[in-house]
């Protein structure tokens, strides 16, 4: 009797979506729709083109505006690159320098110049092939009576804004069904500017290369996560996710955090049973290889196989092999399963994770974990490094002013909503899940999972997830909201315009009609297309005519000094952001730079920075002379500073790290000592004895002095 009545439940199930069928009025076969349909198609193809590439023009437009930078001089475009910016750009500029592409290539393999007395592989440190790529298309494509380099670098980079924008277009579009949804997103993209890219003033930065690519790359995993794909459809997606996560990684040395992210996404949705297994291992295998491909490139790079990413991927797919009735059982026996194979994934992970790092001796990162560490409150430190970051703005808290710029432009209140509505069906379908496999019949079981499958798609569960996750980062850490709001762009204006959405909320009030569900999803992105042109297109024109011009005399004068008066050997000491500009203007030696991800950078610099300390002058010219140094470049705006408060200030830090107490109102730890020595970078400036034994000065002006070290037989090296 059972067995019958299962047959009949079967039989039913099988022939509902049949009958649904032929209930379904009969659609003439007509070119009509198809036309309709075709055109709709082109309209939103050629918005999304029209979008990206009006991006592209409007932060151009802005970076030349503000710098007037077609017409300054080469020194002062290069200056305008700050910081590690001007690190990346002078490769570009080496390799366009070089008599040859194998010349260029060879010295970027065996540089002497980036770490005095120090020979290093800057493939293998730096994430730097997107400047050799570029110099060698420069070379190849004779550009050189057409085009100065450095305009041919910023309008690739100002070009991948526009795959940026149309990735976040399409991604929209896709989760909502209509191209309404991707053009919301484009213009809040572009009106949110100033949460949502940099890319106008620190072109050169990684994440400016890289961050298009992972645009890409979740608008291929949107399409790809769909059900019912044709084969040829996955192949080809495949191959574009691949792409596009090589890309983002080869690009970018912050890559395995992020994939780390996306990683756990995928993992949470794959034990919450809402994406397909087999598609979450395809996903790992992609990031897996693309880590590997990059490590290869990078010349066996041990901080991509030391990273977490890899360690949290392998532990998954093991412990998901051993554990395989993890989805088989009660609900309340599947929690306990869920919460005892998540306690097993994580503690691989963290024991694979620093065997592998033990075995390889790797210590490149190990300065982010101490900062994560005292970030979240495990314990203070006194580290220099950790301190370093700790007392940067970019990675302190997400501040209370992005919530009122994001609010002005409607985003954020709409993401809000959005975002708990999502939560609440995310929730119900998980708690359906993990109750599914206690159904009386397998038929059921499926019904329901077909179900859950409608409520939320696997498409928009991942991107929900994707969200959420980022969000977090984003919050905790200022630097990381670019990867956040670019997508809750995507996320807010595709939920806006659902058909599914606002057919659950209209239900959920009894005003449920296919006439209104139609009217409101295309009345509120309209009204709110209305309120952005009526309170923005005026702000945007006075910001498109706001003109200025590029100054910077003080750092100009110095630069040229650097070229006219010194050696082509020479070798700087000095901060690092403006060691970079040394690089890149003067082509001189440098003791550090401001690429971090090397322990042994990172000990040179806080030795370097002895400049800035209590120390007497003896101390300092050792340390100086161990790394050949033939000139100090000392800053009043570091000597000085007033930029941060007390206790994060650079003279501080050294002063913690050294046990010295800080000068100035406040109190010390009780086991700091006061220093017996005066600090160095003002003392010197008095030209008295012991430092005109040691340094004579060569060169300053309001903001720069600059120090030659004497060559003294008796002096200690």
């Amino acid at each position: 009797m059972t067995f019958l009545k299962r047959r009949k439940a079967a039989k039913g199930i099988e022939e509902r979506p049949k009958q649904q069928e032929e209930e379904q009025p009969k659609v003439k076969t007509t070119t009509g729709p198809v036309t309709l349909k075709h055109v709709t198609f082109l309209v939103g193809g050629l918005m999304a083109i029209f979008l990206g590439l009006l991006t592209s023009v409007y932060v151009a437009t802005l970076h030349e505006n503000d710098l007037w930078f077609s017409t300054i001089q080469e020194v002062e475009q290069e200056i305008s690159f700050r910081t590690e910016c001007g690190l990346y750009y002078s490769y570009y500029k080496q390799m366009l320098q070089a008599p040859t592409i194998y010349q260029g290539l060879k010295e970027l393999l065996y540089d002497n110049k980036t770490e005095s007395r120090r020979t290093i592989n800057l493939l293998k440190r730096m994430n730097i092939y997107q400047e050799v790529i570029l110099s060698i298309l420069y070379r190849m494509l004779s550009l050189q009576s057409y085009l100065e380099p450095v305009f041919f670098y910023l309008y690739t980079v100002f070009g991948l804004q526009a795959l940026y924008v149309i990735s976040i277009y399409i991604t929209s579009w896709l989760l909502s069904g209509t191209w309404m949804s991707g053009a919301l997103a484009a213009i809040w993209y572009i009106l949110n500017r100033i949460d949502t890219t940099r890319v106008e003033f620190t072109i050169p930065l990684r994440e400016n290369w890289s961050l298009p690519f992972f645009a890409l790359q979740i608008m291929a995993i949107t399409y790809y996560l769909r059900p019912q794909l044709k084969p040829l459809q996955q192949q080809l997606l495949f191959t574009l996710i691949m792409a596009s996560t090589f890309l983002f990684c080869v690009t970018w040395q912050f890559n395995q955090f992020i994939l780390l992210i996306q990683a756990l996404a995928l993992f949470s949705l794959d034990c919450l049973d809402m994406v397909p297994a087999s598609k979450v291992t395809s996903l790992y295998f992609i990031q897996v290889v693309s880590l590997l491909l990059v490590w290869i490139l990078q010349f066996n790079n041990s901080m991509l196989l030391g990273s977490l990413v890899l360690s949290f991927i392998s532990a998954a797919l093991v412990v998901r092999h051993l554990q395989r009735n993890l989805k088989s059982g009660s609900f309340t026996v599947r929690v306990v399963k869920l919460l005892l194979h998540l306690t097993v994934v994580f503690s691989l992970t963290v024991l694979t994770n620093n065997t592998s790092k033990r075995i390889l001796g790797l210590e490149s990162d190990e300065h982010i974990f101490k900062f994560l560490k005292a970030k979240f409150g495990f314990g203070s430190t006194r580290d220099f490094d950790a301190k370093l970051y700790l007392c940067e703005e970019a990675f302190g808290l997400l501040p209370y002013d992005t919530f009122q710029r994001l609010s002005h432009t409607l985003i954020l209140p709409s993401y809000l909503l959005v975002l708990v509505i999502m939560v609440i069906i995310a929730v119900a379908v998980a708690i359906q899940n993990l109750s599914c496999s206690s159904c009386s019949t397998l038929f059921q079981s499926t019904s329901i999972k077909e179900e859950n499958m409608i409520m939320l798609r696997p498409d928009m569960a991942y991107n929900l997830i994707h969200n959420v996750l980022f969000g977090l980062l984003a919050l905790s850490t200022m630097r990381m909201k670019y990867l956040w709001t670019s997508h809750m762009c995507v996320f807010a204006s595709a939920a806006i315009c659902s058909n599914h959405l606002w057919s659950l909320s209209l239900k959920a009030i009894r005003l449920y009609s296919p006439q209104w569900v139609r009217a409101v999803r295309f009345a509120v992105p309209i009204l709110i297309f209305v309120y952005l042109c009526q309170e923005f297109w005026p702000k945007l024109m006075a910001e498109l005519s706001d003109l200025r011009e590029f100054y910077d005399p003080d750092t100009v004068e110095l630069m040229n000094w650097i070229k006219l008066k010194t050696s082509k050997d020479a070798v700087f000491a000095g901060s690092m952001q403006l060691l970079a500009g040394v690089k890149l203007c003067t082509g001189r030696t440098i003791t550090n730079h401001p690429h971090y991800e090397d322990k042994k950078l990172r000990e040179r610099t806080k030795q370097i920075y002895q400049i800035y300390s209590r120390r007497s002058p003896e101390e300092v010219y050792s340390i100086l002379r161990l790394y050949g140094t033939d000139y100090i470049l000392l800053e009043d705006s570091i000597c000085y500073e007033r930029r941060h408060n007390r206790g994060c200030r650079l003279r501080d830090l050294l002063d913690i790290a050294n046990g010295h107490m800080m000068d100035g109102p406040g109190a010390n730890d009780p086991d700091l000592k006061a220093s017996p020595y005066p600090r160095f970078c003002d003392e010197i400036k008095s030209n008295e004895p012991p430092y005109t034994t040691y340094f004579s000065r060569v060169f300053r002006n309001k903001t720069f002095h600059i120090y030659k070290l004497k060559k003294k037989k008796d002096a200690p090296y």
